[in-house]
């Protein structure tokens, strides 16, 4: 370093006392809910997807070539039909995942990015989190079919995530099929992304990790539960919560403070979701919380495997299997795209607008039969 007077340095040590009395200030004012003002950010700020630009079910067929980048929506889908969900009746996670991915009939993700976010809110049991069979199956596909490279990332919301991650073997499984593990809550602040979706109910918009933005595939591995603290219920839309920081790495604020505080918490949750396009949803319904949740509660076993790329769709149907079964009275009352979650998702034009949109494809007649017994409750 180059040499300072004693002035010179009694002025530089007054400044940065004074930088780190705002930032506990700041971090102050977050964990008692007060608004913050506006501080220079060295997070980079994009324009988020409003509603007239979130692509069509159309328009994501175009293409079949994703444009990855931090300030486009991935292109494409990775199905024929966004609208479609497979359904697959068994007990076997590992291989009701194959199946269902079969079902589907995937294009090709050889040579891609591909970000997976499974759901690791806990180190509970499936269905609190992410069964090791159902991340095991979706990494030896994604292998088997030859992409770039993988990267999970996680946040978790209910314990540290290094620590839940390191508890349910996922850093193990990661380096079996040389994937790449972000902690989420690690990242520095060039790691995220800000949006401030225009007519959102969030106060100051979310941070969004750059490395989910800059991948070619995004795929999701999802529950099947109710969750006790406000979202009525955790499937692929509520999935996206654990990519949004809990803590603004530059100020301290509390971005899950403000979301689980707020009376408009589910359409916040939708949200969320206009930032990126998931290519592929799994969700693990071979047991569910029909009560509780999202670390524990009821459990039934739907027995079932869904998959699809529609996040409205796969949780509508997601629903239907919650009632199907008795669940609580926020996620029966009214019909399912009623739901609020469902509804803003709708408005905000995240997949299909109706139930009638929703097809399903099984491969065996207890799936098709069950299949068949959840269509009425969606409409």
């Amino acid at each position: 370093m180059r040499s300072i007077n004693r002035r010179g340095f009694l002025r530089m040590t007054g400044v940065w006392g004074k930088a780190a009395g705002l930032s506990l200030f700041l971090k102050a004012c977050a964990k008692v809910g007060i608004p913050t003002p506006p501080v220079d950010s060295p997070i980079e700020t994009q324009e988020p997807f409003l509603t007239e630009k979130i692509p069509t079910t159309e328009s994501l067929l175009e293409s079949q070539t994703p444009t990855p980048g931090p300030s486009t929506m991935p292109a494409s889908t990775l199905t024929p039909d966004p609208g479609r969900i497979a359904l697959v009746k068994t007990m076997d996670r590992g291989a009701g995942v194959r199946q269902a991915i079969d079902l589907l009939g995937i294009h090709p993700i050889k040579n891609k990015r591909v970000f997976l976010k499974p759901n690791y809110n806990s180190a509970d049991p499936a269905p609190g989190s992410t069964h090791a069979d159902v991340l095991r199956s979706l990494a030896s596909w994604l292998v088997e079919s030859e992409a770039q490279s993988i990267t999970l990332g996680e946040r978790s919301g209910m314990g540290d995530t290094r620590q839940v991650l390191q508890q349910l073997g996922v850093f193990d499984i990661a380096d079996e099929f040389s994937m790449t593990v972000i902690v989420l809550d690690d990242l520095a602040a060039d790691g995220w992304v800000k949006f401030a979706p225009q007519g959102s109910h969030w106060q100051r918009g979310f941070i969004f990790p750059r490395a989910c933005l800059e991948a070619d595939i995004i795929v999701q591995a999802c529950c099947l539960k109710t969750h006790q603290y406000g979202g009525y219920f955790t499937m692929s839309l509520k999935n996206s919560v654990g990519l949004v920081a809990k803590y603004d790495p530059v100020d301290g604020y509390n971005y899950m403070t403000e979301l689980h505080s707020s009376g408009d918490q589910r359409k916040m949750i939708a949200e969320i979701n206009t930032v990126y396009q998931p290519a592929l949803i799994v969700m693990d319904g071979v047991e569910a919380f029909v009560s509780g949740g999202p670390a524990v509660g009821k459990t039934v076993q739907p027995g079932v495997i869904l998959a699809g790329a529609d996040r409205i769709a796969i949780d509508a149907v997601g629903v239907a299997i919650l009632r199907y079964y008795g669940t609580t009275p926020q996620v029966s009352e009214g019909k399912i795209f009623e739901q609020e979650q469902i509804t803003r998702a709708v408005e905000l034009r995240l997949g299909v607008d109706s139930p009638e949109k929703i097809s399903f494809v099984t491969g065996d007649e207890s799936s098709a039969g069950f299949a068949e017994e959840l269509k009425p409750l969606l409409i």
